[in-house]
């Protein structure tokens, strides 16, 4: 395995996006000392959440995993526009990983494995954070998933 997180993004074969812009006043990325905030990433295209809906009724658990791990690499960029590049991540602290959830629906913690499953192949067990899988009744956009991350950057 690749040393580097650039070079095991590149040796999956895995592009990061553009970089977000924020669509409200935060940042994208808030850096205190060693910590790194990544704001909540939806998956949006031309302005709109993809695949909107509740999961469980109007969006597989499925496709909602690949979204948790879209949100993520959206994530990525965001620290890589901020910090220069994503080799900086020393370990990823925390992911909360939202879930509009329909009712009933009680696997978001299914979900949030598109971004911790991510997260270990990028970082290797550096990318294993406590996270935080929460089913919510609503997101920005009416967005299926939403993804924030916490990391410990050198």
């Amino acid at each position: 395995m690749p040393a580097r997180p650039s070079e095991r993004l590149r040796a999956l074969g895995v592009e990061l996006p553009a970089p977000p812009r924020p669509v409200g006043s935060y940042a994208p990325v808030a850096v205190s000392g060693s910590l790194a905030f990544v704001s909540g990433q939806i998956v949006t295209k031309e302005g709109a959440a993809v695949d909107a809906g509740l999961v469980d009724r109007d969006v597989p658990s499925s496709k909602a995993k690949e979204l948790a791990r879209s949100a993520t690499l959206q994530a990525l960029s965001a620290l890589a526009a901020e910090l220069g590049g994503v080799d900086r991540v020393r370990r990823v602290v925390r992911v909360g990983v939202f879930v509009a959830s329909s009712e009933g629906f009680d696997r978001a913690h299914e979900v949030a494995d598109g971004a911790t499953d991510l997260l270990v192949s990028v970082f290797g067990e550096d990318g294993r954070p406590a996270r935080a899988a929460v089913g919510v009744a609503r997101l920005p956009k009416n967005a299926p998933v939403e993804v924030e991350l916490l990391v410990e950057i050198g």
